[in-house]
């Protein structure tokens, strides 16, 4: 645990597992320039990473791209942002993207911030999933729910991870829902261009058609998070 808090515990290795949050992979040069450091410091960093098992590389061609390497990783994070303290912004850049961030984002590849917190909290409030032992169980109505919106439940049972898990919120001090379930829900909004990807951010923007179907399926929308 010490080896990994280490290698954790510097800050363009942090930024750039930051960045990798959002599920997706990155070539060194981007995540350099997300660290503000050299393509050569990146480089030994993303190998240290990598040699920890903390990254996984992908090769498109003739190049390097590099990604979390699985859920578990992205959950530990989650978990020790959730523990670390509130730093001050000191731009309106960062006011803007600390914003973006707490209205919606993805954690990994399920939804997090005020959209995830307020989707899940909605799906327990209709009866669609129940808490039981420390995970997320979905109820005869909420298999209804979840398929009349086009996810395949047997697949995500059938994946090598969790199925409905309880993630805890950074931002909101709450739980959303992660696992195979979470991430198909993040997919099948994407898919349904209920949300849309900010490139090359953990953010996420919830469309005008995400808003009036979510609504439609009795998901509470604070105004703050209709806003792009």
């Amino acid at each position: 645990m010490a080896e990994v808090a280490k290698l954790i515990a510097n800050g363009p290795r942090a930024a750039m597992l930051d960045l990798l949050m959002d599920g997706q992979a990155y070539p060194a040069g981007v995540l350099a320039r997300e660290a503000g450091v050299a393509a050569s410091t990146a480089s030994g960093h993303l190998g240290a990473l990598a040699d920890r098992g903390l990254v996984t590389i992908e090769r498109v061609g003739r190049q390097r791209r590099y990604r979390l390497s699985g859920s578990e990783v992205a959950h530990a994070i989650e978990s020790l942002s959730a523990l670390a303290p509130t730093i001050g912004v000191s731009s309106l850049r960062q006011s803007t993207r600390a914003g973006q961030l707490r209205r919606a984002r993805t954690c990994y590849d399920h939804l997090a911030g005020r959209l995830g917190v307020a989707v899940t909290e909605s799906f327990v409030a209709r009866r669609a999933l129940r808490e039981i032992d420390g995970a997320f169980e979905v109820t005869p109505s909420g298999r209804s729910l979840f398929e009349g919106i086009g996810i395949d439940l047997e697949w995500a049972r059938r994946r090598k991870r969790g199925f409905a898990l309880l993630c805890q919120d950074w931002t909101e001090r709450r739980t959303h829902l992660g696992g195979a379930l979470g991430a198909a829900v993040c997919d099948r909004f994407i898919d349904l261009a209920w949300i849309r990807r900010r490139p090359r951010e953990r953010s996420v923007i919830l469309t005008d058609e995400g808003v009036k179907r979510l609504t439609a399926l009795g998901i509470e929308l604070e105004p703050a998070l209709r806003v792009g």
